[in-house]
Order: structure tokens, then sequence, then C-alpha cells
């Protein structure tokens, strides 16, 4: 058997190394889903019938003090008023004014909307299972975080790894080392020998990936390896490593297993890209001193 040194050298075992979340089945999820956010579409109903402007509506929703119940109504808004809004701007309660300024012209007409929603069920099952997706998103990627942080500790007794082990904010740079010159770079984990920073991680979850996502995602660790290892060269820290950690089926789609071992290749031995299952026999003790 040919030793694998680099990850090009697991492509054609690829589905072998890589980790598969669990998921919940359809239509399993409907009698929950509706249970979750039946309450969600009365509010919105009730929102609705008051309202006499779809501006007028999405700032009654902005009122609304709860702040899941208004983040819900966000993407009820989202679905049924206006589809062109991220609801991650929609959430933005201190944009409210701006947000109507900049995008009202777009919103369905009230009428309309009130149409539409009085020709649907209040307990709607196509909807309820829409938000229902919304309710885990990013749980894949906190899950492995958390074993990463398991799997590292365990392999190296004596190491400090610092970071976010779920929710949580990232680790900034500037707080790491004092004069990077982009204090606000975020990265998910730091691998520390007493005081010393031996690896800079990031790590990712990717269920489905491809197109201008997969260019999006390996453009960003391109970018984010040049910056630490130019930084690394600037400062004598020589022994400075990157660590990629990656997982899930979207690395067997389109180019996305060859684009990252392109990353790696550039800086051989710098830095490293792994799934979970690679951690033991990729990410060693005397790799990390080196």
């Amino acid at each position: 058997m040919i030793q694998k040194t680099k990850f090009s050298d697991y492509k054609n075992e690829a589905e072998a190394w890589i980790t598969l979340a669990t998921g919940e089945y359809y239509p399993d999820i409907l009698p929950n889903a509706c249970n979750l956010y039946e309450p969600v579409i009365v509010e919105f109903g009730q929102l609705l019938k008051a309202a006499h402007s779809s501006t007028y509506l999405f700032m009654s929703v902005m009122e609304t003090k709860n702040q899941w119940m208004r983040t819900q109504l966000c993407r009820v808004f989202k679905k049924y008023v206006s589809p062109q809004t991220p609801v991650e701007m929609l959430k933005r309660k201190t944009a409210a004014a701006k947000i109507c300024a900049d995008f009202g012209d777009g919103f369905r007409n009230i009428v309309e909307v009130q149409k539409k929603f009085n020709s649907r069920p209040l307990r709607d099952e196509a909807l309820c299972a829409v938000l229902w997706e919304y309710k885990d998103r990013g749980k894949k990627g906190y899950d492995l975080t958390e074993r990463l942080f398991d799997v590292l500790r365990y392999q190296h007794i004596g190491f400090r790894v610092s970071g976010p082990e779920r929710a949580g904010k990232d680790v900034l740079l500037g707080n790491v080392f004092k004069d990077y010159p982009k204090p606000d770079r975020p990265v998910d984990f730091v691998i520390y020998e007493d005081k010393k920073v031996l690896a800079i991680g990031l790590a990712r979850y990717d269920s489905d990936r491809g197109g201008a996502q997969e260019d999006d995602r390996t453009g960003q660790y391109r970018e984010v390896a040049q910056e630490i290892i130019a930084y690394a060269d600037s400062h004598r820290l020589p022994n400075l490593k990157v660590i990629f950690v990656n997982d899930g089926p979207g690395l067997l789609l389109g180019s996305m297993w060859n684009d990252y071992a392109y990353i790696e290749d550039q800086w051989p031995e710098r830095v490293k890209v792994v799934t979970l299952r690679m951690i033991p026999e990729r990410i060693s003790k005397n790799w990390l001193r080196s």
C-alpha cells in the first residue's frame, strides 16, 4: 500500500474518509414542524390583517419583542412579501427604516399578500417544512468543531486548543498576534504548546456545495493561507502551521477535492487539509512542532 502523505493521495478512497452527518426524513418532520411554527404563522396572520401596507407590516414585524419570534416572522415575510431581501438584513431591527427605503418598492402589494395568505391553511405544512430547514442550519458545522476539539485534545495531550467548540465568537487573529496586519481575521481554532502558537485552523462541514459557492470557499482558503504564511515569514515564525478541517459529502462534488489539494501543495508541510478521520495520521505532534 502506498503511504498517504498528501490530501490528494486520499482521493481514490474519498468516500471512506468523509463523515456523514445524520439527517431527518420527510414527511416525518411535519408534525413537529407544524407544532413549532404554527404559532408563527398565526402571529403573522394577525399582523397582516391589521396592516394597511407591506411597509407597515414589516415595521410591525420589527416591533415584535421576542427575538426568536421576530426572526421567524422575518422569514415568513421574506417568503410572502420580499423574496429578494436577505433574511439576515431583515433581522436587523435598527435598520428597519433603511430596508423599507431600499427595498420597499419591491415589496408585494399588501392586498395580494393577504389574498395569498388566506388561501393557505394556518397549519401550512409546506411553509412549516421550509422554516424547519432553518432550525438546524449550522448544526452540522457545530457538531464538526465539537468532535474536532475532542479528537485534537485526545491526540495531543498537553497542547491547548482554543476556540468556540459550538456556537460562539470566532477567534480573531488580532487577539492571537498583537501586530497581525488584519486583526479582525476570524479563525475557528488555535493550537498552543504552552504560550507558543503552533497552528491556526478553520473548520467547515459541506453538506452540498458546488459552482460559485465552491469557488468562494477555496478562494477564501487560499487568501487565508497566503496571509498567515506571509505573516509567519515576516515575523520569523517558520514553524507556524495552517490547518483546514473540511468534511461532508460536499467534498465529493465538482473539483472541491482537487482544489483543496492544490492549496495544500502551494505550501508543502506548512498547510494541511484534512477531514476528521485524517487527523490522527496527518496532524501529529512532530508535524506541529516541526
